[in-house]
């Protein structure tokens, strides 16, 4: 009777181990660098972000919002405003489906209430704060690039941190929304 010959099994056979394609191998190679070139590009993306802010004018103030903090912003519509509460907190509007309070900003820092025109924005805060929260804002002035401007000595103002000069000479203060949120006057929006 004739056996059928097999090949003699081999100590990497049984392991199941197999010698690498080449095709295999050169893409594992491309998806790695594919992976790292994306890693690289994202490290990039978030050295810009920390050096630009979102520029604001708050009442007569040019302010500067970190990305991080700010969440939608959306043109002023409809607020319900809630009795008994301070001036400075407008009500509740409806942000992209999620109800936030609104505050304006200005009014709360001591200046006139804000002209709801049509240059008017609510900016929510972001959802990484875990504060249903927003600011109305005069104006939203685009993104400023931090690492351009020099910042100013002086005191830091509780919800303003630092200060700094633009190439034009503008003053922007820097808005803490963390120091905000915190801030018993804030929170404190009862009569």
């Amino acid at each position: 009777m004739n056996q059928p010959q097999t090949e003699p099994v081999t100590a990497h056979a049984e392991r199941g181990y197999r010698k690498p394609d080449a095709t295999a191998r050169r893409q594992r190679m491309r998806d790695f660098q594919s992976q790292l070139s994306e890693r690289m590009q994202q490290a990039r993306i978030s050295t810009r972000e920390q050096t630009s802010q979102l520029g604001l004018q708050i009442g007569p103030e040019h302010c500067l919002l970190s990305l991080r903090e700010a969440g939608e912003i959306v043109a002023v519509g409809t607020i319900a405003g809630v009795p008994l509460t301070q001036p400075w907190f407008l009500g509740l509007a409806n942000v992209r489906g999620n109800l936030v309070s609104v505050v304006d900003l200005a009014q709360l820092r001591g200046h006139g209430p804000t002209i709801i025109d049509k240059q008017a924005r609510i900016i929510a805060f972001g959802p990484s704060l875990g504060f249903n929260g927003a600011v109305l804002v005069s104006r939203v002035l685009g993104l400023r690039d931090v690492a351009a401007m020099t910042l100013q000595p002086g005191p830091v103002e509780g919800r303003m941190a630092n200060r700094y000069r633009d190439t034009d000479g503008t003053i922007w203060r820097q808005l803490d929304v963390s120091a905000l949120i915190a801030d018993p006057q804030f929170l404190q929006v009862g009569e």
